[in-house]
């Protein structure tokens, strides 16, 4: 054998040794005609176990998606990408799948997320959001045909989800702990907050609908990602993801005058059911509920995964359950808590 060659052989076999699930991906690629010696890319982060490579190859761009079992199950993916493509919406289509390897082969919807779209040309926010909130009531009016098929966002997980804020950001990162007083105005707090949830109309819940999950794409915008964690659930929980962003953030009024919009597009049966006040006190109390998970996550990402640049989305994050102050009594006991422990605290740690 030559040296090259030795050389070549020496650098796969040290890269497959340290990597082994991307030499196994390389592999599964390899025997795939439309995309067979491709090079493998790094396309995104995620907060999850899943790791995403762009191929190219021909002048067409693929996605190949690495989920290692059994921190990730591609199974709910290729389910609500089937579903999404049948609403008519724009979703990576699933080419080749590997389930129990855990590999996809995936059509791309290219790298120019709204959140750099909007970072870079604010004036663009008006169409992008209008396309967005489009596309959430397409995807709520006909994702009806699947909602039995979907996990329900029930007492328990909401509970759950609460709970990050507490044990992972409260007790674990900042060693707040609760008295029993404490503790017993959370629950009080908690109950609110699931009751606000459970009450709404339910319906086809993407779970992530936000800034950093929307691709800018020519037709069909905007292109959607990381849906596999659907549910059938409250019909402001999408709305509030995508409005009151962990990582974008606008005017309280602008907010308010995009929220209206949705709901103004919504049915003439559901706009009976609810109006426009009760509409958006679920709005604003569901995002307590979708923040407290997230500040949550996103210290649970920090010390268990050693991934701590989601820190910097905290205090945003919690921002917006304070901006709420005076409006809901059923909100005092956390906004006091988060206006005068947890954010002076998380500030002094940093």
């Amino acid at each position: 054998m030559c040296f090259n060659a030795l050389r070549r052989l020496i650098i796969t076999q040290a890269a497959a040794s340290a990597d082994p699930r991307r030499a196994l991906l390389r592999q599964w690629i390899d025997g795939i005609d439309a995309v067979a010696g491709c090079a493998l890319e790094p396309a995104s982060t995620d907060a999850s176990f899943r790791r995403y490579f762009r191929l190219q190859k021909g002048g067409k761009s693929f996605i190949a998606m690495d989920a290692p079992p059994p921190q990730e199950d591609c199974r709910p993916f290729v389910r609500i990408a089937t579903y999404l493509a049948s609403m008519k919406l724009s979703a990576p289509r699933v080419i080749e799948a590997d389930i129990e390897n855990g590999f996809l082969l995936l059509s791309d919807l290219g790298n120019t997320q709204y959140f750099d779209t909007l970072l870079d040309n604010a004036s663009k926010a008006d169409a992008l959001y209008a396309d967005a909130i489009d596309a959430l009531l397409l995807m709520q009016r006909h994702g009806d045909a699947y909602q039995a098929a979907l996990p329900p966002y029930d007492d328990t997980l909401l509970r759950f989800e609460l709970s990050l804020f507490r044990d992972w950001l409260c007790e674990t990162h900042l060693q707040l702990n609760f008295d029993d007083v404490a503790e017993a105005n959370w629950q009080n707090c908690c109950d609110a907050l699931v009751t606000n949830a459970l009450n709404q109309p339910q319906v086809f819940v993407h779970r992530d609908y936000h800034s950093r999950n929307l691709m800018l794409v020519s037709d069909g915008n905007p292109g959607i990602l990381d849906f596999q964690d659907a549910v059938e659930g409250p019909f402001t929980y999408d709305l509030v993801s995508l409005l009151k962003d962990c990582y974008i953030s606008w005017p309280a009024e602008q907010v308010r005058q995009w929220a209206l919009s949705y709901y103004r597009k919504l049915s003439l049966n559901t706009r009976e059911r609810v109006d426009e006040q009760q509409f958006y006190r679920y709005f604003e109390l569901m995002g307590v509920q979708r923040h407290l998970k997230a500040a949550g996550i996103f210290c649970r990402l920090n010390h268990r995964d050693a991934k701590p640049a989601y820190l910097q989305a905290v205090p945003r994050t919690l921002e917006y359950i304070v901006e709420l102050e005076g409006r809901y009594d059923e909100l005092e006991f956390l906004i006091r808590l988060i206006r005068d422990k947890v954010l002076p605290t998380w500030s002094s740690k940093q």
